[in-house]
């Protein structure tokens, strides 16, 4: 077998042009996928050389984080060179073939766009904090002292501290949203639009299938510098701006983002994308109303989807999940939206929802079983489909600025970013033949894919079974979802389309619960994968963390 062969069957090549509607989206963190040249840092060869395994879970397409050439201050998030490959994940070439080999195994690639801001180190912005006169002095956002000679307003930096840092060369302050070697791109000039708009059609003409568009909503500022107005009643925590232990969470984002002007400029790039067959594009929405936001942003000739962090927080309960997916329902009327558990830059969801003394497998498979079922777009992050946990990490490990920069009150995102393990018999899990950037804890070397293939009870052949029932079943792919009264903490809610109806019944309790079966609803079992829960003709008996899927008969 050759580097690039596939040990699992070869999908078919997918022609529908909304192939991204319903779809099923595996998150690769390159970093931490698989490194093949033995330096610790996963790389673009060792992405391609496990695309069988990805394959063969039925997911969709990937999305790539980041892994152009960067000096790496936010982990490739700090972009350089927006058409080059870093030479820790490989070269070009290295790109092509792993795209090569995604289509041939039937996978979309979606890479990642980080376009509202470059690395200090990129030669753009070298050239406009030259001078104030020089061809790109506008390409950033630079602003005058006030008069007593602190920042220009009080915007504030999500990773802590004003978001305005002083140049010595132009003796003005130019914005950084993030980190200071993350200058804020001037998307007021039409200039940069243009060169960013090139960036992209660079990709597109090398052949990958969409966009996953960082900050989305931070393109533009206020062009008059105002002050953001303090937050009204309760802000901050993760699944609102910042994790509560950060002062952006107490400021109304009014000016630093989320400025109407971006409406016209993601028209551009949608218009950029329908130049080529079958291209999508997802944008995250970080904002305390990013329902709203996901409204406008996905509206025709705009985005095709958006996902916010209302899922990623800590609440687990029938009360949150249907609150939160009746409120897209209800707010975004032509938009679709891509739910997620987990991602790079939140804690694991296993470590979010899990009860002291739990098994986490019973919740892993509950988790994706109830997501499966939603209506919208899909995104797994790498591991959770082996129920990898937040790794604990000490301080003398931790990578991440954010972590570094507010501990111990916030770890950071390291822990979601350690590391996939392969095989439980080989060092590092089989990540690495060197020593991994970061560590691989010895809880998940235990739960490796090698093990888990051998296991037919393992999370993920469950992950695989619930991953092909839901393509079995057209009402989970673009069906309409209606929610059903239930008590305690059930949930239970319809998917339709105008052939077949289906009946979807979870229990978010740690104890045994009922549903009544509405009186016009007669119901014919379909068996879900783990769950041997069957309908009666009235109540259905669900165990904790159970779950009961039935067609309802016509």
């Amino acid at each position: 077998m050759t580097q690039h062969q596939s040990e699992f069957p070869v999908a078919g090549p997918e022609l529908d042009a909304d192939w991204w509607r319903g779809a099923v989206i595996y998150q690769i963190y390159p970093r931490s996928f698989q490194d093949d040249n033995g330096d610790g840092i996963g790389d673009l060869p060792g992405i391609t050389r496990r695309l069988s395994y990805v394959a063969s879970l039925g997911v969709d397409a990937i999305w790539l984080s980041p892994f152009f050439t960067s000096p790496m201050a936010d982990m490739g998030y700090d972009v350089s060179d927006y058409c080059g490959v870093d030479p820790k994940f490989g070269t070009l070439a290295d790109f092509d073939a792993l795209l090569e080999e995604a289509h041939r195994l039937g996978l979309k690639v979606i890479i990642d766009q980080v376009l509202s801001h470059s690395s200090d180190q990129h030669p753009w912005f070298k050239e406009s904090r030259s001078s104030r006169d020089n061809a790109k002095a506008d390409w950033y956002v630079w602003a005058d002292a006030q008069p007593d000679g602190t920042a220009p307003n009080n915007w504030l930096s999500v990773f802590g501290g004003p978001s305005w840092e002083w140049d010595g060369i132009r003796k003005q302050y130019y914005l950084h949203n993030f980190l200071a070697s993350q200058p804020d791109l001037n998307f007021h000039n039409a200039d940069v639009q243009d060169a960013l708009l090139d960036t992209v059609r660079f990709w597109l003409d090398r052949g990958v299938d969409g966009f996953r568009l960082d900050t989305v909503n931070f393109y533009f500022h206020d062009a008059d510098l105002r002050s953001n107005p303090p937050a009204q009643g309760a802000n901050g925590g993760i699944g609102a701006d910042a994790p509560d232990v950060n002062p952006y969470g107490m400021q109304q984002h009014l000016y630093s983002k989320t400025r109407p002007e971006n409406l016209e400029f993601l028209e551009r790039f949608r218009a950029l994308l329908d130049e080529y067959e079958g291209r999508t594009s997802v944008g995250e929405v970080g904002a305390s109303d990013a329902l709203r936001i996901v409204s406008e942003y996905t509206e025709p000739g705009r985005l095709h989807m958006c996902y916010t962090f209302d899922l990623l927080s800590p609440d687990f309960s029938a009360a949150h999940f249907r609150r939160s997916v009746e409120a897209f329902e209800s707010t975004v009327k032509g938009g679709w939206v891509c739910w997620a558990f987990s991602n790079h830059d939140v804690i694991r969801h296993l470590s979010r929802w899990i009860m002291p003394g739990e098994d986490r497998r019973n919740l892993a498979r509950f988790a994706i079983t109830f997501l499966s079922c939603l209506r919208g777009s899909l995104c797994l992050y790498q591991g959770e489909e082996l129920a990898l946990d937040e790794a604990e990490l000490a301080f003398e490990d931790l990578t991440d600025p954010y972590g570094i920069r507010f501990w111990p009150a916030y770890k950071g995102r390291d822990g979601c970013r350690t590391p996939m393990v392969w095989d439980q018999d080989l060092p590092a899990g089989g990540f690495s033949t060197g020593k991994p950037w970061l560590p691989v804890t010895p809880t998940h070397q235990a739960t490796a894919v090698k093990g888990q293939e051998a296991d037919t009870a393992s999370v993920l052949h469950h992950y695989r079974a619930q991953i092909a029932f839901r393509k079995a079943e057209r009402a989970l792919i673009d069906g309409t979802i209606q929610f059903l009264d239930s008590d305690g903490d059930v949930l239970a809610f319809l998917r339709e389309t105008p052939e077949e109806t289906l009946l979807c019944v979870f229990n978010f309790g740690r104890e045994a619960a009922e549903f009544a079966v509405p009186d016009d609803v007669t119901l014919t079992p379909v068996s879900l994968p783990h769950f041997g829960v069957k309908p009666s003709d009235a109540r259905i008996a669900l165990g904790p963390l159970d779950a009961m899927c039935a067609r309802v008969a016509r």
